[in-house]
């Protein structure tokens, strides 16, 4: 390690919930790196996002990057890795030695490893909730695994169903549904996306990338139809550790 580099951090929008900084103060005192620091960096604007390393960096390894701006913060590297380009979105950023910026994708490692275990045969189609950054990670990983899947969203087009379209026939033909929006994050845990939970049945796999509260709304009205559910903890520690792996490659 250069012993210089010793700042780590994550950028995102109203993010003091965020499980990285501790994770992370966490795992550097298990290893002794009393001297490194994780920040959270909650910026309104991406915009900002140069003026947090401007003359600093020479004392960053690297950083996390969240909701909202996975995609947007792309335009400000240097560098992007041949998976994240195609995924379209970046939630780890390496600082190199000649302060270069090099963007990847690791939820895509954390949720495959994670959601794997859980498959069963019938598991062929999936609903993914949402459109942002996390949610492109999830398509390329059901690409990656060759099940079918469509967005839902508030607004229909020819490869996305709107919520007010989710019936029994497309619940019963997509066994998976993955929440890929912050609706039911701590503290309106009363919250869930809005879908007809009345026809899912113990077929269906709920997966929920939100872990704070640990068993959301969304998954308490899967669980109470019989169906799997899974929340994103694992995958967070999972990509967390991913993070720290191309950070110190």
């Amino acid at each position: 390690m250069n012993n210089n580099r010793i700042k780590f951090g994550i950028i995102g929008k109203n993010i003091s919930y965020s499980f990285s900084r501790k994770y992370f103060l966490e795992k550097f005192k298990k290893m002794g790196f009393n001297n490194y620091q994780y920040y959270n960096f909650d910026i309104p604007e991406i915009e900002e996002f140069p003026f947090l390393l401007y003359h600093k960096e020479d004392e960053f390894k690297g950083l996390n990057v969240t909701i909202p701006y996975k995609e947007a913060i792309i335009k400000y590297l240097d560098e992007v890795d041949a998976e994240a380009e195609k995924i379209g979105a970046v939630n780890t950023i390496k600082v190199t030695d000649d302060n270069q910026l090099i963007g990847y994708n690791t939820d895509v490692y954390g949720f495959q490893k994670s959601i794997e275990p859980l498959l069963k045969s019938h598991h062929k189609k999936a609903l993914i909730l949402g459109t942002g950054g996390a949610s492109k990670a999830i398509a390329y990983v059901f690409n990656k695994l060759n099940i079918a899947y469509k967005f839902v969203s508030r607004n229909e087009n020819e490869n996305m169903f709107s919520y007010k379209m989710l019936d029994a026939a497309i619940l019963d033909e997509y066994l998976i549904i993955v929440n890929c929006t912050p609706v039911g994050t701590h503290p309106n845990i009363e919250d869930a996306p809005a879908i007809p939970y009345q026809y899912l049945s113990e077929k269906h796999l709920l997966y929920d990338l939100i872990y704070n509260p640990s068993e959301t709304k969304f998954l308490q009205e899967g669980k109470k139809q019989g169906a799997s559910i899974k929340n994103g903890l694992e995958m967070l520690e999972l990509q967390a550790e991913k993070s720290w792996e191309i950070w110190n490659s």
